[in-house]
């Protein structure tokens, strides 16, 4: 059985009539409309994966999907809805490490060891597809290209990894902030969503989590930003004033 992805809905909504009024205050020339939503766009690796995935299930916000040691079984594909990886400290606290959204799988790091090194849970009600490891490992026996489908996808997310660790490491405040709402911006925009203006499922604590900053950090960072022109902000709700702008923080 095929499963099909859904088609994304509408881009969000306009903002709040106060975020309205204050960015024709600070930006007259700034139009802000829905954009008609594309079809969604994934690699063609995981519109291969996402093919064979069968069954629907929902995932209600808060519910884990899957926790830390869990014994591996599936993948998952991500039909609708987002949700965060995390992994559990010596401290008692939680590392947020990924967040994945719709047209993105979930699971690949049980393959090492037989059991789940993250917990995975959602940020919002979400919908996921799931593929039996063991099955798959069987069609990658008969098939090559097929085996080399997931191992390129395993290996896009150690370049993930390594990305994540040169963002950490060598970027200030700003410019982890600001890299990490340009990825938002291009994901969302290749799913045929506004590439300018979108609501942050994840909290403003789990994004520090991600990106090695403190909740103070983080406010006081997207104020900078504000004040720099780039962004408008109102809770959740984000519009980017100037994408290139960003991009050179």
């Amino acid at each position: 059985m095929n499963v099909t992805l859904d088609q994304p809905r509408r881009a969000a909504a306009l903002p709040t009539p106060s975020l309205q009024h204050a960015l024709w205050r600070e930006y007259p020339d700034l139009v802000l409309r829905p954009t008609a939503a594309a079809p969604c766009s994934i690699a063609s690796d995981t519109a291969r994966l996402v093919s064979l995935m069968v069954g629907r299930r929902k995932v209600r916000q808060g519910e884990p999907l899957y926790r830390e040691r869990d014994p591996f079984q599936c993948l998952y594909a991500v039909q609708s809805g987002s949700f965060k990886s995390t992994l559990a400290l010596a401290t008692g606290c939680e590392q947020v490490s990924n967040f994945h959204m719709a047209c993105e799988l979930l699971g690949l790091d049980g393959v090492a060891e037989g059991c789940h090194a993250s917990s995975a849970t959602a940020l919002e009600d979400s919908e996921i597809s799931t593929l039996s490891y063991t099955h798959l490992s069987e069609l990658c026996a008969m098939t090559a290209d097929l085996q080399a489908c997931v191992m390129r996808l395993v290996s896009r997310e150690i370049v993930r990894c390594n990305r994540q660790v040169l963002l950490l490491g060598s970027l200030n405040s700003a410019q982890r902030l600001a890299a990490f709402l340009l990825n938002q911006s291009q994901r969302l925009s290749a799913r045929g969503y506004s590439a300018v203006e979108f609501h942050l499922k994840m909290t403003r604590g789990e994004i520090g989590s991600y990106l090695g900053m403190t909740l103070e950090t983080v406010s006081r960072t997207f104020t900078e930003l504000q004040q720099q022109r780039l962004l408008a902000v109102e809770r959740r709700h984000i519009v980017i004033t100037s994408l290139d702008g960003l991009a050179r923080v």
